[in-house]
């Protein structure tokens, strides 16, 4: 494999991990509280339904859409979530949002769980249903990104992989040491998906730009793909002076003055 094909896999691998942490830390405390049978039926069912979404939207924009006109659209899509990935990121670092806790959303699930009370029957429907919007939606980001990534690169095999290593790898870990995976420093990984994703989807979005040229092809980035590691540069440069200018002061103590009575 080539540079290009390792750093799709890496790409979407990174992306990937950080989405199915979050969606282990859901089923887990389900399986825990209400019962492995509904929380993997609800994994499943979700697993399902994200296939036939991939399967349709992968053929609907493969098929639809000229090149260039794909590349804008996956591009400026790549480009939203990737800045709404830098500003949490962004807000974390400078202390004005509280750091991603997972020990605290799996005991969050918990309580939740526990508060549902029992449901009479075979099959829990608390568990199936908030495993099943849980991985749903944590699923259909990478969903999102392994098109977004796969479409654009020509190389939807490649970013296939990348997504099933981060599944395998996160659900070892998690049946390992059956708890949440609260030891990975998510919000740095989160960042550097910001980072990717933003820097990914302004490459593209520009060179879809040339749909509205004659021709309908797509623009030209000098130097190619080594552009994106420029853009990569400079969306950290931008992101870290927002921190720099967003960052809390430290309070200071006021002094208290004593007064002595004589």
């Amino acid at each position: 494999m080539d540079a290009a094909t390792w750093g799709l896999i890496i790409a979407t691998f990174v992306a990937c991990f950080v989405e199915m942490v979050e969606a282990t830390t859901i089923v887990m405390a389900m399986g825990y509280t209400r019962g492995w049978r509904s929380a993997l039926a609800g994994t499943f069912a979700a697993l399902g339904a994200l296939a036939v979404v991939t399967v349709a939207a992968g053929y609907a924009l493969a098929t639809w859409l000229p090149e260039s006109a794909l590349q804008l659209a996956i591009g400026g899509l790549l480009l939203i979530f990737g800045l709404q990935w830098l500003r949490k990121a962004i807000l974390r670092s400078s202390g004005r949002k509280a750091v991603h806790d997972e020990d605290a959303i799996y005991r969050e699930e918990v309580e939740a769980a526990k508060a549902a009370g029992d449901t009479k029957g075979g099959l829990d429907l608390f568990g199936f249903m908030v495993s099943f919007k849980g991985v749903f939606l944590e699923g259909m980001e990478v969903v999102f990104i392994v098109l977004t990534f796969g479409l654009n690169a020509g190389n939807i095999p490649g970013a296939s992989m990348g997504a099933l290593a981060a599944v395998v790898i996160v659900l070892g870990v998690a049946i390992a040491l059956r708890r949440p995976l609260s030891m990975i420093n998510e919000n740095l990984l989160k960042y550097g998906v910001g980072l990717l994703l933003a820097s990914f989807g302004t490459y593209w979005a520009v060179e879809g730009i040339g749909i509205f040229r004659d021709g309908r092809e797509s623009l030209d980035w000098p130097g190619h793909d080594l552009m994106i590691l420029v853009l990569l540069v400079a969306w950290l440069l931008l992101s870290r002076i927002f921190v720099a200018v967003l960052r809390k002061p430290a309070v200071a103590t006021p002094a208290v003055s004593v007064e002595v009575q004589k």
